[in-house]
Order: C-alpha cells, then structure tokens, then sequence
C-alpha cells in the first residue's frame, strides 16, 4: 500500500507516491507537450488518454503504461527519449517521508554512515513498539495502512545494520531521549534491549551524551553524514515537515567537525552500554 488510503488496489497501482525520476519524466513530458502547442486535453485525445491522466503523468503522480510512453513519444518527434527515460523510472518508496527517500537511497550505498540525534532514537535503531508510538503520535492521525506501510518501512531500513558489516555506523543519541518513555516499562525494555542488541556488532558505534555534559558541538540540532562509493561526503538535517540534503564541501566539512568533536565529549562505547543497561535495569 502507498501512503494514500482512499483510492482501490488498482488506484494504488497508478498513483505512487512521486519519486524523483517520476517528477523528471512528467517534466520532459510538459515541455515537450507545450513546445508543441498541445493542451492537456488536446495531448490526451492523440494518445488515447484522459486530460487526468496526462496531468497525474505530467506531475509525477502516475507511472505512464507502457502504451502512453509509445504513442507519447511517435506524437513528440520519435526521437526515442521518453521510450529510454521511462526504462529508469522507479515509484517513491512507500512509507518514507517524501523528503527522505532520497538520503534513504544514499544509506543503501554509503560507505559509512553517521548519526546524531537529540529527538529521538535514531530510525535505524528503534524498536518497533518505539516506532509504531512515534507513528501513532503523528499528526495529522495516520490510517491503519499509513501506519504499517510506516513502521515496515522503518524495520526493513534496519536490515542494513546486518546486511553490510563492511560499512562503519556510527550513532550519538542524547542520554534523555532514552529516558523518555512511550509506553509501559515492558516497552521500555524492548527497546533498550533492542538497541543494545542491534549496537553490539563491530561495525556499529554507539555514544551516549550524558545529561551531566556541558554545552556541546551539536547544539544546532540532528544531523546525519554520509560517505559514498564515489567518497563524496554529504550531509542531512532534519526538521518539522521537512528535510534538508547538504552538498556544498564547506558546509559539509563544517558539520563533520561538530560530529568529530561531539564524538570526544560523548561517553565512549563501553560506558555508554553500561548506561543503557543501567536504566533498562531501574524501570
């Protein structure tokens, strides 16, 4: 199920949720369209398809059959391009915020990834009671199938954590995002235990800042960092509705300064399970 709810198995089918390539492809569709002089309506009849549907197409909202990419294109000049655009054509990841799924597909390659968060434990770690609680808590209210198509998406995203053991992660998590409950103390167990099970293997670090720390480099708020096949360093911050992928070196290089130092006023990996121990013990 995409994140739509109000539309049949078939209307799920033809309206995904939008994806990049999605968006590329009903762009070149519009210009090509408008330099020849078409309306949408005018476009639909020579194709055989409703003014809907080349508008849904046009703004990335429907993956074209097969036959709307033929005629499309015989209609546009032949030229062959929309026939080879539409082979790289992919559907928006279903459950991931339409803001994420684009740093979701650099972590599926990344060489390395960092993490700092203060909200919240970090998605790749979190227990599915803690992230079914954040997604019930979401507002406006999710459906049913919202919500489950949310919490799959975020338990298949941790099976990177296992699936690449080459691949460094590293998480620095404030101590009171832990401290902060969601459910009853059975809950509050799974998920450290969850936590501390899916930190354990060599290739994943975890920190804790301790509340008695000091004012500290990351003050600014959650920052992710990545490193590609190509070892292109990026960078993602997050907000309310919104997410923010960072290319520019300078801003990058100064983002990864302020995780190298957080990481030597963190605890260390040792004292930080032993804290995450200690408060699954006092619940």
């Amino acid at each position: 199920m995409t994140e739509s709810s109000d539309g049949t198995a078939c209307d799920v089918e033809r309206e995904p949720a939008p994806s990049d390539s999605l968006r590329t492809f009903g762009a070149v569709v519009q210009a090509l369209r408008e330099h020849a002089g078409l309306s949408r309506a005018d476009f639909g009849t020579h194709v055989n398809f409703s003014r809907h549907t080349v508008e849904s197409v046009e703004l990335g909202r429907r993956m074209p059959d097969e036959s709307f990419v033929e005629r499309a294109d015989e209609l546009l000049g032949s030229t062959g391009a929309l026939r080879k655009a539409a082979r790289h054509l992919t559907r928006g990841e279903v459950g991931l915020a339409a803001w994420f799924r684009r740093w979701a597909r650099l972590e599926k390659v990344a060489v390395s990834l960092c993490t700092y968060e203060c909200r919240l434990v970090p998605g790749l770690l979190q227990s599915e009671g803690y992230a079914r609680a954040v997604f019930e808590n979401h507002l406006p209210p999710l459906t049913d199938e919202q919500l489950e198509a949310q919490v799959a998406a975020r338990l298949e995203r941790q099976m990177m954590l296992r699936a690449r053991p080459e691949v460094p992660f590293s998480f620095i998590v404030e101590e009171h995002v832990f401290r902060r409950g969601f459910g009853e103390a059975e809950e509050m167990r799974k998920l450290f235990d969850h936590v501390l099970e899916h930190s354990a293997p060599r290739n994943v670090v975890l920190q804790v800042v301790p509340l008695r720390a000091k004012l500290h480099a990351c003050l600014d708020g959650p920052l992710q960092l990545v490193e590609t096949p190509e070892r292109r360093r990026l960078a993602y911050a997050e907000g309310q509705e919104n997410g923010r992928l960072i290319a520019d070196p300078k801003e990058v290089s100064l983002l990864r300064q302020r995780y190298d130092t957080l990481r030597s006023q963190a605890l260390n990996p040792t004292d930080s399970r032993r804290l995450l121990e200690r408060l699954r013990g006092e619940l």
